[in-house]
């Protein structure tokens, strides 16, 4: 007799998957410490040499926490918009959303560098970032919003948020020109993605940030599958499909706008993600999809974390390097299998 498939079963496994992964990224730097005195450091700091536990918290948990909700939230980020536009390309760095992020801080630290000077890693510096990368996302998912409600065409949609991606692109580029030789080269390292730079403050920012467009997802969970449909199907079930596109879009924009604020624009794991939670839950129900995505999401991150620290070695990669090595494969199969771009099935 064929056994049915409990999607329950892989969502554990998941979850065995993120705790592995964390005490992973927590033991794996170019100090080496035992993972007994990791422990210690974490629950008897009293017990280990003060330096082990400087590293430990104020370095190692920081950067493991920031991978677990940068994964989440890009995950499911990805996934809303995928289910929205019903594009399996769609996705917070494709129809550029981390972009409008990157413009609202490039405004702000670029055109505002004595905010980085005098107190950018305090709490309400931390909140000003946030809010300018949240009111760019906005900006670009209101135009893309606009452009969706007078073209019904999915591919000229993402071609639309691919060039709203470059005109944002080109205004940063005319910042950094103008911009001083500090400031540039602060703005530069962020570009490049990092989740090591997160500070205790921006913490106290991103985890309530990421927690809250985590919730909204979770309570639209019925209004994505109602997208999924089709609007029409939406509408005549009595749905407010406008009400419900701002809902998923403030999610949208808090989620990736958080992750890009403190962590820079990170692509491919949007879209990578989502496609295969679908492919290893066989469902399509976003009450199943977006906790199964979660957790892949943030295992994700953390495995592209521990490669990009290069056990062993003193140097780390730009953490994008290594999630477009991991995304693109996935990417380049989304197409193979679509033959062409069309709509989410």
């Amino acid at each position: 007799m064929k056994r049915s498939f409990r999607p329950e079963g892989s969502l554990f496994l998941l979850a065995v998957l993120v705790i592995v992964f964390f005490v992973l990224d927590l033991f794996i730097g170019s100090y080496h410490i035992s993972l007994s005195n990791i422990i210690k450091a974490l629950f008897a700091p009293g017990q280990v040499d003060s330096q082990l536990v400087t590293i430990v918290r104020q370095f190692r948990l920081p950067k493991a926490l920031t991978a677990l909700l940068a994964g989440a939230a890009l995950s499911v980020a990805g996934l809303q918009m995928q289910t929205v536009f019903r594009n399996p390309l769609a996705g917070p760095y494709v129809l550029g959303i981390s972009s409008g992020a990157s413009l609202g801080v490039a405004l702000l630290v670029l055109g505002a560098g004595s905010l980085f000077a005098t107190g950018a890693f305090s709490v309400m510096g931390a909140w000003s970032v946030a809010g300018a990368a949240w009111i760019g996302a906005a900006v670009i998912l209101m135009l893309i919003l606009a452009v969706s409600a007078r073209v019904k065409d999915i591919m000229t949609i993402l071609i639309l948020g691919i060039l709203f991606s470059a005109a944002t692109s080109a205004i940063v580029n005319i910042m950094q020109y103008f911009s001083s030789e500090s400031m540039l080269k602060s703005f530069v390292v962020w570009t490049m993605g990092s989740l090591g730079s997160v500070t205790n403050a921006q913490l106290q920012v991103l985890l309530p940030g990421v927690l809250l467009g985590l919730f909204l997802a979770i309570i639209s969970a019925k209004l994505l599958d109602a997208f999924l449909l089709g609007e029409d199907y939406a509408r005549s079930m009595g749905m407010n499909v406008q009400l419900a596109r701002v809902l998923i879009f403030i999610s949208t924009c808090i989620l990736a706008g958080s992750i890009t604020a403190f962590c820079g624009p990170i692509g491919f794991i949007g879209i990578a993600v989502p496609h295969i939670v679908r492919m290893a839950l066989k469902t399509a129900r976003h009450q199943r999809l977006i906790p199964g995505t979660i957790l892949l999401g943030s295992a994700t991150m953390l495995f592209s974390d521990i490669v990009s620290q290069l056990p062993g070695s003193e140097s780390t990669l730009p953490i994008n390097s290594v999630t477009a090595l991991l995304g693109i494969p996935v990417v380049i199969w989304i197409i193979l299998r679509n033959k062409t771009v069309g709509a989410l099935s």
